[in-house]
This record gives C-alpha cells, sequence and structure tokens, in this order.
C-alpha cells in the first residue's frame, strides 16, 4: 500500500489500517479502495471523493505534504509571503480544483440533447426525441470473463468514471469470453448503446431479467 499517496502518508505515521480508519470513522474496506486507487468501490464519484477529503483530514495532511506526496515542489518556508509560495499555492488549488472538477463534471452536467437533435425532433416530420434516464439512474455490473487476473477492475474504474452507478465486480462463471460486449436486458437496449459508444465496445441482448436500468459488462480477450 506505500507505494500509493495515501498509504505514504499513513505508513508516515506509522498507523496500521486499522488504527487508520478507526482515526476516519471509516470501514478498513473503504481505507484500501482508497490507497489502491479503487474508486469504483464506492459506488460513485461523489462517494469516493468525499471518502477522500475525509481520510486526507484525519491523518492531518496539510499542503506541504500533499505536494511533496504528489511529486510536486514543495516551497521554502523563509518567507510563507513570497511571490513564488502564492503561485505554488495556487497552482496546488487549481489542480485540486481540476481534479474535482473531473470527477463532478458528469454528475453536475448530465448528457443533454444537442441543438440539432432538439431541432429535428421539434420538426413535424421527425419523432421525438427518446429522453435516457440519467447516468446514475443506471446500475452496472462488470464481470471478468478470461483468465487475466482483475481483469475487470480497469473497466469498471472506467464505468464509475462517467457516473454510473456500480454493482458487482467480480469473476464470470465463464473464463473464455472472446469479446468485451455491454448485455442488456428487455427495454434497455438504448441505455446499453449509450454506455457502448462510451466504452467503445459492441452490445448483445441478453434473455431474462426484469430490471431495464441494470446493464452488464462482461470482459473479454478483446476490446471490441
Amino acid at each position: 500500500m506505500g507505494s500509493s499517496p495515501f498509504g505514504a502518508a499513513r505508513l508516515s505515521r506509522r498507523l496500521t489500517l486499522e488504527q487508520a480508519a478507526a482515526r476516519a470513522n471509516m470501514d478498513v474496506d473503504a481505507i484500501k479502495s482508497l490507497e489502491d486507487n479503487c474508486i469504483y468501490r464506492f459506488g460513485s464519484n461523489a462517494d469516493a471523493l468525499a471518502a477522500a477529503l475525509v481520510y486526507a483530514a484525519s491523518l492531518g495532511i496539510n499542503e506541504r505534504e500533499a505536494r511533496r506526496l504528489a511529486g510536486l515542489p514543495v516551497p521554502s518556508r523563509l518567507d510563507p509571503w513570497s511571490p513564488r509560495r502564492t503561485l505554488a499555492a495556487l497552482a496546488f488549488l487549481l489542480t485540486c480544483t481540476a481534479m474535482a472538477w473531473f470527477v463532478a463534471w458528469p454528475q453536475l452536467f448530465p448528457e443533454t440533447p444537442s441543438a440539432s437533435a432538439a431541432s429535428a425532433a421539434s420538426a413535424p416530420s421527425q419523432p421525438a426525441a427518446v429522453l435516457l434516464p440519467a447516468r446514475w439512474q443506471i446500475q452496472v455490473d462488470v464481470f471478468n470473463g478470461t483468465a487475466r487476473g482483475n481483469a475487470a477492475a480497469g473497466l469498471a474504474n472506467q464505468v464509475a468514471g462517467l457516473a454510473y452507478k456500480m454493482g458487482t465486480v467480480a469473476n464470470a462463471k465463464q473464463r473464455n469470453y472472446q469479446r468485451t460486449l455491454v448485455y442488456y436486458p428487455p427495454g434497455g437496449e438504448a441505455i446499453a448503446k449509450r454506455l457502448a459508444a462510451e466504452l467503445g465496445l459492441g452490445t448483445r441482448a441478453l434473455p431474462g431479467g426484469d430490471n431495464p436500468l441494470r446493464l452488464m459488462v462482461i470482459v473479454g480477450q478483446l476490446r471490441s
């Protein structure tokens, strides 16, 4: 765990995972997920960001330590109000803001129909545009259908980064899938095509299933 910034900060304080979890009033599994950079385990980016803020505060990570852990130059303590220190602080704040914006963007600004789609929908000769459910309303399960270990984790992080609600991340019953596909139940074809387009994958109907807002991605040997 020590290779990650959070793991390095915890070890420098000589804390075990259990001690760090108790200090932050969080589960040990949540601490492990933060130190392993597995944001998909929190279900949403907002939950992962909130957990990271709580954990950093509980460890007492200040600006200088945060810059050191991130591999950024640490300003001198000689003149706290020097222009160089001020610029460094602004750069740190801008970096944090950019990271928070990247995580929160899909939730703050959900996909809306384009201007051309809106004009086409308003035309008498064109059918009304179908408004898809928000991504956070759709649960996505990711399964590893190959013999490679943890093959589903990377794709699960991509799905979580798109603001979908994460479901099960585990190994599939069969380990010989050739193609990585998005599987959808009856009524879920439209949202499956949207997710597939975002991941660069194909889709396939899944017989049965009674929840049109639940999709399944099975990782195969090929990402196509």
